[in-house]
């Protein structure tokens, strides 16, 4: 599944109808700093579903669905969670789309970090004496939502549109056809 996609059969969203954010709005809305998101990026922790880093001063540019997901991470780090079991935790969120994110509610003890789908199965953890804080994905959906209102995004760019295939500018250029070679007269 690629970014632009919901999981289970949804239809694609279309690339240029894609609206990203570049990384210093993804650290506003998020409370961390531009280090930390490259940082993160570099590691592959969360890289930019919409547009990667491609050299020195080029633009990332982060999906709704991706800063939801710095935002999560944020909060776990914040309640002590290690690096190690948030990249665990973050692996199983990666394959979802943000409706399928805003049913969740992750729990954790400070070393594990379990997914809870209803009321029942976050009852079921505390009985066991497994969940000691919560964080509703729903409540970071909503919060995000709101702080992206009032910050610009952006669509991503268009790549430029040839006006001949290399082939056919190819065999104009040369008189030959490509893949086959010129024959002496």
């Amino acid at each position: 599944m690629d970014a632009h996609s919901e999981p289970a059969g949804r239809p694609a969203v279309p690339p240029n109808q894609i609206r990203g954010w570049r990384g210093t709005a993804a650290c506003r809305v998020v409370g961390i700093s531009y280090r930390q998101l490259d940082y993160w990026a570099r590691t592959g922790l969360v890289e930019p579903s919409i547009r990667r880093a491609s050299g020195s001063g080029s633009n990332r540019l982060y999906s709704f669905r991706d800063i939801i997901v710095l935002k999560v991470i944020k909060r776990l780090l914040d309640a002590g969670v290690s690096l190690q079991n948030i990249r665990k935790a973050v692996e199983a969120l990666r394959s979802r789309g943000v409706k399928d994110l805003a049913e969740i509610t992750l729990m954790s003890d400070g070393s594990t970090v379990y997914e809870c789908r209803s009321a029942g199965e976050v009852i079921d953890l505390l009985r066991g004496g497994q969940g000691v804080f919560g964080i509703a994905v729903r409540t970071t959906v909503t919060e995000v939502m709101g702080r992206l209102a009032t910050l610009p995004g952006e669509a991503p760019v268009k790549a430029p549109t040839r006006l001949h295939p290399p082939e056919q500018t190819q065999a104009h250029h040369t008189g030959t056809v490509p893949g086959r070679r010129r024959t002496a007269s």
